[in-house]
């Protein structure tokens, strides 16, 4: 009776501990990351710089990544032009396999391609003993700094409330503003004399069910 109470209290005390384990820092500079792409080319965080960028890390096969990706493909489609920008990686095993068909079935307007699961979790700071819920989702702002991530179990991505978030969460950072990106500096147009000058600026893991 005594060794069960001790087991209970040590479980008890791991589930305490569980969420410390898992917490990344937040903000921190993302570090550059690619993202291989079915053409032998890949996307990286680098490219693009100045932009709010949404990266996310799927299961091709995962229902709740679907849902999340369909949800980018809108934001994408909608703020986009205001210097969004969605990222796409699968990382389970088969994922170079598998992601011409999830691509042909989607049609995401946005880069998706496939990494191992040991890089994407040094990029979430996930530690590798605790499996990942899928999605996994980061926010990085014009900076290049990530701001806030999910994985697939938090209310943030509740299938009834993650479009609203999403679309809140990219609105609130565009709002933020920060450098343009490269080559999309502000010119400076000369006006004839007298006349006022103006600037012009261009516009193992699981799957949540």
């Amino acid at each position: 009776m005594q060794n069960r109470r001790s087991a209970l209290a040590a479980l008890g005390v791991f589930a305490l501990a569980a969420p410390a384990l898992t917490a990344a820092n937040l903000p921190r500079q993302a570090p550059d990351f690619a993202v291989n792409l079915n053409n032998g080319k890949q996307a990286t965080l680098k490219q693009y710089q100045g932009k709010v960028v949404a990266l996310i890390f799927i299961l091709t096969a995962c229902p709740h990544c679907q849902k999340t990706v369909r949800c980018l493909i809108r934001e994408q489609d909608e703020f986009g032009a205001r210097g969004f920008q969605a990222l796409g990686s699968a990382i389970e095993p088969m994922a170079q396999i598998n992601l011409p068909e999830f691509i042909r079935q989607f049609k995401p307007t946005f880069p998706v391609g496939y990494n191992p699961q040991r890089p994407v979790l040094d990029f979430m700071q996930h530690v590798p003993m605790v499996g990942p819920l899928m999605p996994l989702l980061a926010f990085i702002d014009r900076q290049g700094k990530i701001r806030a991530q999910y994985e697939g179990n938090d209310p943030f991505l509740a299938e009834d409330q993650m479009e609203k978030n999403i679309r809140e969460k990219i609105a609130a950072l565009l709002e933020e503003g920060g450098p343009a990106p490269p080559g999309k500096r502000p010119t400076k147009k000369t006006g004839a004399p007298g006349k006022k000058q103006t600037i012009s600026q261009p516009p193992a893991v699981s799957s949540q069910p």
